[in-house]
């Protein structure tokens, strides 16, 4: 008779699929500070030690239920479709509703947990920053030589952050068209005839 050493518990996926989806449930009917641990076990139907077995906080079992891995295989054609692509992602990540509410709580949880801020850049920005940082320095854009790509996905960023979470814009699509229109031809600049 063989025997197996396993290395930790087996985790059953289906637990983790319950718990987060009780915690984005929760998040948009009681908020987040009124999202706890005890809730979400209960939503769920585990433990807590089974969630904390899994998540070392609170803020980091929310970031990875309202956040899922945002790694995309398409590969855009130029400059101008890739930002419009990081536009329209970005706005679709921080447009859901447990997003929104979830947000302003995780920003103040990651200014004092620098895990968090570290898993979350890994799982969402850090991916995008390389890609634009990629067709940047391959000369996409000649004219504007030296742009950074940091700058311009915190620009997205920050704009579909604001937008969603405090200004709580209900037109997504209007919201976007807006923001490329001002990105890629600027406040004062002209747009190229098409």
């Amino acid at each position: 008779m063989t025997t197996r050493h396993r290395l930790g518990p087996r985790r059953d996926p289906a637990v983790d699929t319950a718990v987060l989806e009780a915690a984005r449930s929760l998040l948009v009917e009681n908020g987040y500070a009124a999202t706890s641990i005890d809730a979400i076990a209960l939503r769920a139907g585990v433990s807590r030690p089974a969630i904390y077995r899994r998540w070392p906080s609170k803020a980091h079992l929310i970031a990875q239920a309202v956040f899922p891995d945002v790694g995309s295989a398409e590969t855009a054609a130029d400059l101008t479709s890739e930002v419009r692509k990081v536009i329209r992602g970005t706005i679709q990540l921080f447009g859901s509703p447990e997003t929104r509410v979830a947000m302003p709580g995780l920003m103040a949880e990651m200014r004092q947990d620098a895990t968090l801020y570290e898993k979350l850049s890994a799982r969402l920005d850090s991916p995008t920053r390389a890609e634009l940082g990629e067709y940047l320095a391959a000369g996409a854009a000649p004219e504007r030589v030296g742009l950074d790509p940091d700058t311009l996905l915190d620009t997205i960023a920050g704009a579909a952050l604001f937008a969603m979470c405090i200004r709580d814009v209900g037109d997504l699509d209007g919201f976007a068209e807006s923001l490329e229109d001002l990105l890629l031809y600027g406040i004062l600049g002209k747009r190229p005839e098409e």
